[in-house]
């Protein structure tokens, strides 16, 4: 065989060698091409997933918070209904609910008024007790006071709801009576409210009510406390 017969067969040789090498790449970088393409999807879906959970979780927050806002506006409504019906229900002779629509009166005069002393500036603009509870509710300076009022009179707002529905349902029928004039008819309102008022929320307001006029402020009745043994032992005498 001649020479450049030899030398043509080495090249074609080599050729296919390097042809073998190229192949055997490009199979290995097409191999890992596509490992990292399905990497790359698997990171997106995860990502896509993770996006879906963090969605899905706001969705259940704001779903809780509005259920629980739901709730506690149903339970305010049937206790403000509850109210109503007790207010509506009461059995009190014409004497006996001018004495309770004085009392209560009072105390709302007298709220109102202390709400003005600390605000004299805004006399004007709070001609009514009601202009007060409808502008405490965005107006931080009067919410302020007017818990202090609270406060000071022994009162929270149950009390006030309360004593503000009774005077709703009654203000045109009942009449206004002076202290000495509601002393003449009855001396132990408090037992008629006590006897006569099932519903607790109205009867601890119509009591705090009398408390704030008589004394000046209501006095909250303490927790009931188990007696020791000893107290609920009888002492025997010889």
């Amino acid at each position: 065989m001649e020479l450049g017969q030899l030398q043509s067969i080495q090249v074609t040789e080599d050729i296919e060698a390097q042809r073998c090498v190229y192949n055997v790449v490009h199979e290995i970088l097409t191999l890992k091409i596509k490992q990292e393409v399905s990497s790359d999807r698997v990171d997106h879906k995860l990502q896509a997933l993770e996006a879906q959970f963090k969605e899905l979780d706001f969705t259940k927050d704001s779903l809780t918070q509005k259920f629980e806002h739901h709730s506690k506006a149903l339970a305010s409504q049937a206790a403000h209904d509850e109210l109503w019906t007790a207010v509506l229900a009461l059995k009190f002779t014409s004497m006996e609910l001018n004495i309770l629509y004085s009392y209560v009166m009072d105390v709302l005069i007298c709220l109102h008024t202390r709400v003005l002393e600390k605000l004299p500036d805004l006399v004007r603009g709070l001609p009514t007790l009601a202009s007060v509870l409808r502008r405490k509710v965005k107006n931080q300076r009067i919410r302020g006071v007017w818990e202090s009022v609270l406060e000071e009179c022994g009162l929270e707002e149950g009390d006030v709801t309360a004593l503000c529905t009774f005077f709703i349902a009654y203000g045109n029928k009942a009449e206004y009576y002076v202290a000495k004039v509601r002393q003449m008819y009855i001396r132990d309102v408090t037992f008629l409210i006590t006897n006569m008022v099932k519903n607790e929320a109205l009867q601890d307001g119509l009591l705090r009510a009398v408390q704030v006029i008589e004394r000046g402020k209501a006095v909250r009745a303490p927790e009931k406390q188990t007696s020791p043994l000893k107290e609920l032992i009888p002492i025997v005498k010889n």
